[in-house]
């Protein structure tokens, strides 16, 4: 029997940390694992050139984030202290009675065991992880011996498990290890007074054990490059933080664990968007941020070494307020980000992780931790909406010690409805923040931003890994009368342009697209800066983009000059395409849905919807339309995300024009 593979049981580097109720190797740095055959997640062991020293070696002098003398000999130590602990049990008693008693109630180690070794099912490792932490914070705050008994029994299987991870990718060095290695850092940090020798010295070991693997693989030899923008980097190396300070002083190696985590952190946080878009997509941001945070969070407390202070991390907050759509539970959802119609459809095993009982899975409670470094009341205020929306979070117990209940919560209303997202080219509208609003997005720039364009060539050590950002540029996402109207397939194991709004030359997508699932894979990124939003207006009732889509193609296809301007205008979107090429090419328009589309007249077309249709009309009269299944190749597993079973999820109508050096095509879209 031929087993077939879906992202849902597989693509662990996708996974949300929820709580799933689910029933060694040498210290030599190990080879690097992408999501594919192609691809360089974490490390990568080439050619790269620096010219003596390598940077991290560098920053590593410079920045070796100690940890602080008087924290020496003292537990906890690494997020809180004795007397911090004294401030959570007065908050849990008092101001925050109910946030805590919510998160005691969503304990996942007081809720299900944890898997049985080897632990291969996906995710199951990284419930561990936090599963731990949770219930050894609730017995520090509660006294209540039944969460100290489940802290151990997690504790106990993190020490079973002989790989910490997938033993078929990327084993000990990967999601799973840096969930580990956070988990049972921080818990042998907060239990380390009740824990007795015997158990010290066992959680002690493996920690050591783990983390010397961990660092072994991350260190930084001659020609060693890192995809510090991508979370199969930062999050490993934020388990390797913690697990630094919670031996520190009893393990000589600790602190050079803990200079490492530093030093790649400064790369993390210098290529971060300054616009506080997350590239990678807003499941990535839910799945990624809580390691960002942990990390700094650790860097702040441990070393006094705070390095929160970027915009990025100011401006995070928009960005998860203008990704959610008007009703609260669905997303814009650009690049890989769960399963589009898919998802949707709150049908199948994929909602019950995404949705539990319907409600996003948003992890809105890191704004509260932002909110609070900030002293930021719209951010506060996004956490606070987000949260009476019902959403969900994976560590509700961190809530206890980031929700700043003195900070007001600047309400929805006085935020602006529409932002532009300058550096990733990204602009969200909105008529008001109701769940009765109509709103768009619509995206036209490189796929890690103009910013990261200035750094590829000062950061020799830095090599891109873009496989979460889809070819996507000039693509749009509608939303109105109650309903998600159009936009792209989700999560794809072989992104393409074929599965957005966007367009195509020749019946051919951007980039490199279709050989894995990096799309941009050696497509130079000069080209992909060149994508950008060249004309914006933005008002309460109207909107008018004009975008520069030409670098987004390969040179080969004749593409001289693409523009699409995109409007909003009395309750109705219009796209005017304009082509120059070098040779007579076909280009297509596209246009989305989550379920049937019918032909009405002869240029005319209605994406079905619930409860609102898309009304499409190709005002153009040389277009020929047809409407084809949206087939996607989903993704397959861990270091063959890009061998997944091909899915339809959906439909596409596809607009062309006849073969032409000159080309305008207009699309007309209402509900």
């Amino acid at each position: 029997m031929t087993q077939q593979f879906t992202r849902r049981r597989f693509v662990g580097t996708a996974a949300l940390a929820l709580p799933a109720l689910g029933s060694g190797g040498a210290l030599t740095s190990l080879p690097a694992f992408g999501q594919d055959s192609r691809e360089a997640l974490g490390t990568r062991q080439g050619k790269a050139s620096f010219g003596g020293v390598h940077p991290l070696q560098t920053l590593m002098q410079q920045h070796p984030a100690p940890l602080r003398p008087e924290l020496h000999g003292v537990h906890p130590r690494i997020f809180t202290t004795a007397a911090g602990l004294e401030q959570l049990r007065q908050r849990a008693r008092g101001s925050h009675s109910a946030v805590w008693q919510k998160a005691l109630s969503g304990l996942v180690a007081m809720r299900a065991e944890p898997e049985a070794s080897p632990a291969q099912t996906r995710r199951a490792q990284n419930t561990v992880g936090i599963g731990m932490v949770g219930a050894a914070l609730a017995y520090k705050v509660e006294g209540d011996p039944r969460y100290l008994e489940r802290a151990r029994v997690y504790m106990d299987a993190a020490l079973s498990y002989p790989v910490w991870g997938y033993t078929y990718s990327k084993p000990d060095i990967d999601l799973a290890a840096g969930h580990l290695l956070y988990g049972l850092g921080t818990a042998y940090d907060l239990l380390f007074d009740v824990l007795s020798a015997e158990e010290r010295t066992r959680y002690r070991e493996k920690l050591v054990r783990q983390a010397r693997i961990m660092a072994a693989h991350f260190t930084p030899t001659a020609g060693k490059s890192y995809s510090y923008s991508q979370n199969h980097c930062f999050i490993p190396i934020a388990g390797l933080a913690v697990a630094a300070y919670a031996v520190f002083d009893e393990v000589p190696e600790a602190a050079g664990w803990a200079a490492l985590s530093r030093a790649i952190f400064t790369r993390v946080l210098a290529v971060a968007s300054p616009d506080g878009y997350f590239y990678e997509g807003v499941e990535y941001w839910v799945f990624s941020m809580p390691w960002i945070i942990h990390a700094l969070d650790a860097f702040a407390h441990a070393a006094g070494d705070d390095m929160y202070d970027l915009p990025a991390l100011r401006k995070a907050h928009l960005y998860m307020a203008h990704s959610m759509t008007p009703n609260g539970q669905d997303i814009f959802d650009f690049g890989d980000a769960f399963e589009g119609p898919v998802t949707r459809s709150r049908v199948g095993h994929e909602p019950d992780r995404t949705h539990p009982d319907g409600k996003l899975h948003s992890n809105y409670n890191l704004l509260y931790r932002l909110a609070q470094r900030f002293g930021n009341p719209e951010a506060q205020g996004v956490a606070t909406w987000m949260q009476s929306l019902g959403h969900v979070c994976a560590e509700d117990f961190w809530s206890l010690q980031w929700f700043d209940d003195k900070l007001a919560a600047k309400p929805m209303s006085a935020i602006a409805p529409h932002h532009h997202f300058d550096d990733l080219g990204t602009v969200y509208w909105r008529s008001d923040w109701s769940s009765k609003a109509t709103a768009f997005a619509f995206r036209a720039g490189p796929p890690e931003g103009h910013h990261a364009a200035t750094l590829i060539g000062k950061m020799p050590d830095w090599h891109l890994s873009m496989g979460h950002s889809h070819p996507d540029a000039g693509s749009f996402i509608l939303y109105g009368g109650g309903s998600y109207l159009t936009g792209p397939k989700g999560y794809a194991g072989i992104p393409s342009s074929k599965l957005s709004n966007t367009l195509l030359v020749d019946g051919q997508g951007q980039a490199n697209e279709g050989g894995g699932h990096d799309a941009f894979r050696d497509y130079p990124y000069a080209r992909l800066d060149s994508i950008r939003i060249t004309k914006l207006t933005l008002g309460s009732d109207h909107a008018d983009i004009v975008a520069d889509l030409s670098g987004a193609y390969r040179p080969e296809l004749g593409v001289e000059r693409l523009e699409r301007r995109f409007s909003f205008a009395r309750g109705a979107w219009t796209t005017s395409d304009t082509l120059r090429a070098s040779k007579p090419v076909v280009l297509t328009a596209q246009v989305h849905g989550d379920r049937d589309i019918r032909q009405v007249a002869e240029r005319s077309f209605v994406v079905e919807g619930r409860p609102s249709a898309l009304k499409v009309e190709a005002r153009t009269k040389a277009v020929k339309a047809v409407v084809e299944p949206g087939f996607v190749i989903s993704a397959g597993p861990p270091g063959n995300v890009d061998k997944g079973p091909k899915q339809q999820r959906g439909n596409v109508l596809r607009m062309s024009l006849p073969p032409g050096k000159q080309a305008t095509l207009v699309t007309g879209m209402k509900f």
